[in-house]
């Protein structure tokens, strides 16, 4: 080892010109103080000119690179959004305070997002009663956890909560099924309106359409039957065909098993109201008709 001759620190003149020149690199000192010889020394710094020369393969012109403008650049507000449309930037700083929760559904090969956060005390307006004749489910609508039509946001709860219901539908449908519309102990301010009805109509798959073989109205009032004789232009005769009314609970056990169907105590009570209302109707009527057959039988009795 100590025979070994040190290799010269450049190249021999006389090799021939396709051997590259080999150059020894000078001593460096690494230390980070300002001696002579240390990366922070002046001598170890570059010069401008030899700080810009990054050799031939990155030539690269500074001006004539593109760089944006400052009406392009986003503005932030005091939450750290990037504020660009007015919707979807209150989007996202509702969905960053957590105070939203979203979910996307896929509706007629269409995406959607629901506010999960708005429609959360609403949910239980659809839920599942089990099942009849084998395998066919049972979707119960409840109509008095609908939201009040005097809210301030009623059109935002009303969109997000009929996006949920057609997304849960059909969910829970998968072969033949019937709908129970609990229609009782609803206020008129909760009844859904003609429109709401008709987009909810036109959204339903037509496998949906198609496996619904009944529609069932559980106390109907005058304006819900006012209401389903104006959507019969718009709906098919198949359709209406479908529709059937009940006017009490008891009436509906005889047509589906009650067991795995959520009644909320409301309707309970007003079907016992309404029971107890019949009963006294049909009770006074009886009197009436005796009444008067004991009024012709004296008048008789009298000729």
């Amino acid at each position: 080892m100590d025979n070994r001759e040190d290799p010269p620190s450049f190249a021999d003149p006389s090799c021939g010109s396709n051997q590259r020149r080999k150059l020894a690199a000078p001593p460096m000192n690494v230390s980070l103080d300002r001696s002579e010889g240390s990366l922070l020394s002046e001598d170890g710094l570059d010069t401008e000119d030899e700080a810009l020369d990054t050799g031939d393969d990155l030539d690269v012109n500074i001006d004539e690179l593109d760089t944006p403008d400052e009406a392009d650049l986003p503005e932030f507000n005091e939450h750290g959004a990037a504020s660009g449309d007015a919707n979807a930037g209150h989007g996202a700083a509702e969905e960053n305070r957590g105070s939203r929760l979203w979910r996307s559904v896929v509706i007629g090969e269409q995406e959607h997002r629901i506010d999960m956060k708005c429609i959360d005390s609403y949910k239980r307006v659809i839920s599942h009663g089990g099942y009849y004749a084998e395998k066919n489910a049972i979707i119960v609508f409840a109509a008095c956890f609908l939201p009040d039509s005097d809210c301030d946001n009623y059109n935002y709860l009303m969109e997000n909560l009929f996006l949920y219901v057609i997304s849960t539908l059909e969910l829970m449908v998968a072969e033949d099924y019937m709908i129970v519309y609990l229609n009782g102990a609803t206020p008129r301010r909760r009844m859904p309106g003609f429109t709401w009805m008709k987009k909810c109509y036109q959204m339903i798959a037509r496998r949906l359409k198609k496996n619904l073989k009944m529609f069932t109205i559980v106390h109907p009032s005058w304006f819900i039957r006012t209401l389903l004789g104006i959507t019969r232009p718009f709906i098919s005769s198949k359709f209406s065909s479908k529709i059937k009314y009940v006017n009490s609970l008891q009436e509906l056990g005889e047509i589906i098993p009650m067991e795995f169907v959520h009644i909320p105590p409301s309707i309970i009570k007003y079907d016992e109201e309404r029971a107890i209302h019949t009963f006294a109707c049909m009770r006074l009527d009886t009197e009436l008709q005796d009444t008067s057959v004991q009024a012709d039988r004296r008048g008789n009795s009298f000729v």
